[in-house]
């Protein structure tokens, strides 16, 4: 078949069979459908002759049809509209893929199997290689002119005047379409019109690769004439009016810059045609990969490759494209950087004075020996530490826009300009120092934080002035809403505080936190109680015996310790917040306990006061109070000690709040006041003082011990002290002592560190590395005294009761009416004082099985014939 066409519908299905082809039959009723029930099967099974036989036999009017895609062998049709052809679309594209090197591939496919269309439309077949067929696509469209509009259209613009009525003018039918073929004819086609083959057959489809096909399909896009709006990526955010003479950098860059600088080494121009250039990627040898120019309200880049930096079919006008290439889409950062090479202009803006940023804390302070922790006499102390950061101008923010604003204030606060703000738990915090000159953390709400912009950073609007009309810079605080936002967020670019610290302490890694203020690497905050002292760099021995001295035989030389293990135990206390980030983990509560009034457990803790900083805490009357007090110190206070001072005499410590706090690292609880929740480290050393005090419950073995007993009436009377009145001498010597103590620890860590394994429950890791600083610096007596701490009086009741049980019983199983008979006088009592019941007891028994007091411990004997519960005492060792 060539100009003459096949006579009848039942040669062309042989011809179009013949080429491998399936086929459809359709409707002659304009509508274009299949005349079939389903015609789903034919998208993957192939049609038979003996199907086209019954459809075009001639009894009825039909159409013909192909469907394409693997189906019919890997074919696709290519369709240009009749009102494509009017507009000369397919001479443009014939010219574009002559110049891009597509030209002879394209030839092959115009001269292939060609079919016009009843309205004057053109059918191109391709045979794809290498690759499958895609769906259906439109590839190019043009907004319809008014002449065209259907009655139809004509009432959805009168609904929606703004609404677009599109033509499409190239599309394909791939995989799952199919296309009507010559000779189909009469009332199959709407117009009465019929398919007339202008060239070619089925026979002579081309073959093309899937790669060059892609290519094509490329072209065919760049004709598309609907308008592309820019997406957020690639355009600006709106921006504030100009004022009269001012050109932004981008709109400057815009005029003064051709796309060849902008897309030099990326891009090659290929041939222009009327305002459109067409460019090739490097490493492409034959194709378009992207156009500019083509639209007709402004010139950007079309880029129709993926295989590019550009996002493909997004346009990019010239300054996009520059934010995109070298500023990975930050406009902000692109305009400021061209400002800076003198694009843009603005007239003179009325500015605010320069105010100087806030002085730090620590400005001001020597540097030299600073990270020496080597003790030494013979050199005085400074009046300050050193702050290594150290703010000398104030950022400058314009909150004109309040969204601009919070982006602005967020970039100040992590460019790391912004003094003392920090974020933990619960969101940004600062530290200041209370009215003693104590750290504390102040977690901050909304107009705490408006109040530290307004001394931090120089907050502006920006309005116009009514004569000169030039812009000027109006002082004004950030909003109350813009603080609230910024404080709603999940996370804040600020340095995370993660403890303060009040004398050098030992990193993780060994190496010493020396500088006051904020440290990087561990997250801590280093506010000196004391000033700190220029220390020699070189270690000696005679240096650490000079530090042990003065602690051991001059600070703590008048003390009535017990034993050797309490003066130990009190050293090692003193000892762990130089050491406590290097050991993680929690330390047992310190019971610093006298035998009497005056017997110097309160000046042992204020040592920590003077030397640490100590928060000092009433002992409350209840478990939710000490739950407030813990979660109130943890919170807003600074200091790494914290007592309660002066328990009731003879007082059982039995808490279980208190049980919980030194066992965990964390400590979570509802704040005060409100619904929040916060978690906190818990990195502080807790102590209690009071005379004559017992533990009970978990707390016994959850406490390190420091007794005291003076051994004489009246003893606070004593006097001819070693160093006098202790408080004076340590409001003298106290960064002496400071630096003693980390004289000591510096040598232990030149030595490696030692530990000595002390199994001591969850405080195993803590006491095996103060064991080992201990030793080193040949203390003796350290947790020698755990079995010999003060009981409580229940645990003392229950232990004499089973002593007495197995004296008499040995291990014979009894019940305990008959405890009761044998041994009433040692059975614990109930609060009136009166003997328990059997069953009452029996309870008891079951609260506290398989727990020992001293050395024994109560089994059950269940008695099935009985059907009662007997018991058995049993010692610790004895066979069962």
């Amino acid at each position: 078949m060539s100009d003459a066409q096949t006579p009848d519908l039942r040669a062309a299905a042989r011809e179009y069979d013949d080429a491998g082809l399936c086929l459809l039959p359709i409707k002659a009723d304009g509508s274009k459908k299949a005349d079939v029930s389903s015609w789903t099967p034919y998208k993957v099974n192939r049609s038979t002759p003996e199907e086209h036989d019954a459809w075009f036999d001639g009894s009825r009017p039909r159409g013909i049809a192909v469907v394409y895609g693997a189906v019919s062998g890997n074919v696709e049709m290519i369709e240009f509209e009749g009102h494509a052809i009017e507009d000369g679309v397919l001479s443009e594209v014939t010219e574009i893929m002559e110049a891009s090197g597509l030209g002879e591939d394209w030839r092959a496919v115009l001269a292939g199997w060609a079919t016009e269309s009843p309205s004057g439309g053109r059918h191109y077949r391709v045979r794809i290689a290498g690759g499958g067929v895609r769906g259906n696509t439109k590839l190019a469209s043009r907004l319809a002119r008014e002449d065209e509009y259907t009655p139809e259209e004509r009432q959805r613009l009168a609904e929606k005047p703004n609404a677009k009525i599109v033509r499409v003018q190239i599309e394909t039918r791939g995989e799952g379409g199919y296309g009507l073929v010559e000779p189909s004819g009469g009332t199959v086609h709407e117009s009465g019109k019929p398919y007339l083959r202008i060239a070619g057959g089925p026979a002579s489809i081309p073959t093309l690769d899937a790669d060059v096909l892609t290519a094509i399909h490329d072209v065919l896009r760049m004709v598309d004439s609907i308008p592309k709006e820019e997406k957020a990526k690639t355009a600006p955010r709106p921006t504030r009016p100009l004022s009269e003479g001012e050109v932004r950098p981008g709109d400057d860059y815009e005029s003064k810059v051709d796309w060849d600088e902008i897309l030099n080494g990326r891009f090659s121009p290929i041939f222009t045609r009327g305002n459109t250039t067409y460019w090739r990627r490097e490493g492409k040898t034959r194709g378009v990969s992207a156009t500019t120019g083509y639209a007709a309200d402004r010139d950007r880049l079309y880029v129709f490759s993926t295989s590019t930096e550009f996002q493909a079919e997004v346009p990019y006008d010239k300054f996009a494209a520059y934010t995109h290439l070298n500023h990975n889409g930050d406009f902000k950062a692109a305009a400021r950087a061209l400002a800076d090479e003198g694009f843009g202009s603005k007239p003179a803006v009325r500015r605010l004075a320069a105010v100087p940023a806030p002085r730090g804390r620590f400005d001001d302070a020597p540097s030299d020996g600073a990270n020496a922790l080597q003790y030494d006499h013979d050199l005085e102390p400074d009046e300050a530490g050193f702050e290594p950061h150290i703010v000398r101008t104030r950022p400058k923010v314009n909150i004109t826009n309040e969204a601009e604003a919070i982006d602005t204030l967020l970039d100040v606060m992590a460019s790391g300009d912004l003094a003392d703000l920090y974020t933990r738990s619960g969101g940004p915090c600062w530290v200041y120092e209370d009215e003693m000159g104590n750290p504390a953390v102040r977690q901050l709400a909304t107009d705490n934080l408006r109040a530290y912009f307004n001394d931090h950073v120089t907050t502006y609007t920006m309005t116009t002035d009514p004569e000169t009309k030039s812009p000027v810079e109006v002082r004004n605080p950030v909003m109350r809403q813009t603080c609230a936002t910024i404080l709603g967020r999940k996370e804040w670019p600020l340095p995370r505080l993660r403890g303060i610290v009040t004398t050098p302490v030992v990193r993780p890694d060994r190496s010493l936190l020396t500088r006051p203020g904020y440290d990087k690497t561990t997250g801590l905050y280093l506010h000196p109680r004391v000033p700190m002292r220029r220390l020699r760099p070189e270690l000696a021995q005679d240096s650490i015996d000079k530090a042990k001295a003065l602690i051991l035989d001059t600070m703590l030389a008048d003390f009535p310790f017990m034993a050797a293990s309490d003066k130990a135990q009190y050293l090692g206390a003193l000892l762990s917040p130089i050491i406590r980030p290097l050991v993680p983990g929690p330390t047992p509560l310190v019971i610093i306990t006298g035998t009497s009034a005056g017997s110097g457990k309160t000046l042992l803790k204020d040592i920590f006061k003077y030397l640490f900083g100590l928060g000092d805490a009433p002992w409350p009357e209840n478990d939710a109070e000490l739950r407030k007090a813990i979660t109130a110190q943890l919170r807003d206070g600074g200091e790494p000690v914290i007592a309660f001072d002066n328990l009731p005499n003879g007082y059982e410590i039995k808490s279980p709040i208190l049980s919980s706090l030194v066992t965990t690292d964390t400590w979570r609880d509802r704040v005060l006041g409100s619904s929040e929740v916060v978690t906190m480290p818990n990195d502080r050393l807790w102590i209690v003082t009071g005379n004559n005090l017992k533990t009970g419950g978990d707390n016994g073995r959850r406490a390190l011990w420091v007794r005291i007993d003076p051994d004489c009436p009246n003893p606070d009377q004593r006097d001819n002290f070693v160093v006098g009145d202790l408080r004076p001498w340590l409001g003298k010597n106290a960064s002496t002592v400071v630096a003693a103590l980390v004289t000591m620890v510096r040598g232990w860590i030149a030595a490696g560190a030692p530990t000595e394994r002390v199994r001591m429950g969850d405080y195993s890791e803590w006491a095996s590395a103060i064991a080992g600083l201990l030793k080193y610096l040949g203390v003796p007596g350290w947790l020698e005294d755990r079995g010999n701490v003060r009981s409580s009086d229940e645990d003392d009741e229950w232990t004499y009761f089973y002593l007495a049980w197995h004296e008499k019983f040995g291990s014979t199983v009894v019940g305990t009416g008959e405890v009761l008979a044998n041994i009433a006088e040692f059975v614990p009592r109930k609060r009136d004082g009166e003997l328990p019941v059997a069953n009452q007891l029996g309870s008891w028994l079951k609260a506290k099985e398989g727990r020992y007091y001293g050395s024994h411990k109560a089994v059950l004997v269940r008695d099935a014939h009985r059907r009662q519960n007997r018991w058995r005492v049993a010692e610790h060792g004895e066979k069962r």
